[in-house]
């Protein structure tokens, strides 16, 4: 018996998507996208690298060492038939993965031969295989995949921000884990994260582009099982307001010094926050985007460069500010910025500036319906914050100066922010 689909539509774009949820517990959400030729496929799982404490009970939780999700992530690939990737490319898809703080995606495209990649993502994401052979491989790998992002500037300049800001949200740590917390993975913790976070019912399928959801469907009622829901218990870490320290450096072969501004804020749940990153990425772009004067006089200054912006994530419990990019003087752009916010916070949004920047944010989202890629990731990001894309241009709309201020006052304290800075190894 085929479950029953929903359509969700949304006026203001002419735009819809499917609904669908499997007899196996699966979310499947489905855009079908008339005049493309290519499908972009994702199979998202609520489990990231911060889920370092959980279990199935309020009163058997776990600590896990650093790393294990994006572990699995790369174990998940092989098994006894062969490497997943190898059966991608035998279709001629394109696939890959990656693990972020809070969930682990695998993700193909395809112009041809989609019914063969579908199966294959279900295939491999359904059925584990580890051996403590395997797995002492893979460690080897990991470990020097970790070295390599030691060495990356753009890596360490967000992770050091990371580890400046908070003191105890395991957002500071590495998705890959280090050397030494990932050497105490073995399979039988793999099975373990694998059977508690990668239930149907914790996962969801978004696919968008040209394809036809019937095919979708039969895949997955012949190929995935059954699972009944369970319920993970994730105690948040207990964080203070006030940031680790204030500034950190680290020197490494570069150039030109890059650097991270960033600014701690106050998290809501899941829902509260994304909404909230909306607005943020409004008031970055009112506090030193391109259209306004600050940016204009950094540049001019030589102070940034092109490689200058801002970006925001948020998560289950965090949400953070940031403000990036080269200089020659980190600590003068910094300076700048914070000398901005207060003026703001004294003066007020200019109504003329605020209009702007709602109006490219705005261009921004609606630009989201046009890429399968960009709309496959936001069917998933959504889901995860009980939302839908449709929402998201409605809650650039309805942003007012208030909603702006209201931010602004809560959670771009200067006091709550750190700045990390990358410096020439000379």
């Amino acid at each position: 018996m085929r479950p029953e689909k929903e359509t969700v539509f949304s006026g203001r774009l002419n735009s819809s998507y499917i609904r669908i949820k499997h007899r196996s517990g699966l979310e499947m959400r489905l855009c079908p996208m008339d005049g493309f030729s290519s499908a972009f496929a994702m199979l998202s799982v609520n489990f990231g690298s911060s889920d370092a404490c959980f279990g199935l009970s309020e009163d058997k939780i776990a600590e896990v060492p650093s790393g294990v999700a994006h572990f699995l992530e790369h174990k998940l690939f092989e098994s006894e038939e062969g490497d997943a990737f190898e059966r991608f490319a035998a279709t001629g898809a394109s696939a890959n993965a990656y693990t972020s703080f809070d969930r682990t995606a695998y993700l193909f495209s395809c112009a041809d031969n989609f019914k063969e990649s579908i199966e294959i993502l279900f295939d491999f994401v359904s059925n584990p295989y580890f051996t403590e052979q395997t797995v002492a491989k893979e460690q080897g790998i990991i470990a020097q995949e970790i070295k390599m992002y030691d060495d990356s500037a753009d890596w360490r300049v967000m992770f050091n921000l990371l580890k400046a800001l908070y003191h105890n949200n395991p957002i500071k740590l590495d998705i890959a884990g280090t050397v030494d917390s990932i050497a105490q993975i073995d399979a039988q913790l793999l099975y373990r994260c694998y059977n508690t976070f990668y239930n149907l019912s914790n996962m969801v399928l978004t696919i968008a582009g040209g394809f036809d959801p019937e095919v979708v469907l039969d895949a997955a009622d012949r190929i995935l099982p059954n699972s009944a829901p369970v319920t993970v218990y994730r105690p948040a870490a207990t964080e203070p307001a006030a940031v680790v320290q204030d500034y950190i450096e680290q020197y490494l072969p570069i150039s030109q010094p890059t650097f991270y501004i960033g600014f701690k804020g106050i998290p809501g749940d899941t829902k509260q926050n994304f909404i909230d990153q909306i607005r943020d990425e409004i008031l970055c772009d009112i506090i030193a985007g391109e259209s306004t004067w600050l940016y204009r006089r950094l540049y001019d200054d030589g102070l940034i460069n092109s490689t200058f912006g801002a970006e925001v994530f948020c998560g289950r419990d965090h949400i953070n500010m940031m403000f990036l990019g080269e200089s020659r003087d980190p600590l003068r752009v910094r300076q700048e910025i914070n000398a901005e916010i207060t003026r703001i916070l004294r003066e007020g949004i200019d109504p003329e500036l605020f209009e702007l920047c709602k109006k490219a944010t705005y261009g921004r989202y609606i630009r989201v319906f046009d890429k399968p890629e960009a709309l496959s990731g936001m069917l998933a990001s959504t889901y995860f914050a009980d939302l839908t894309p449709y929402d998201l241009p409605e809650i650039v709309a309805n942003t007012t100066i208030k909603h702006l201020t209201d931010r602004l006052v809560k959670c771009y304290d200067i006091a709550r922010s750190s700045i990390s800075v990358i410096l020439p190894k000379t």
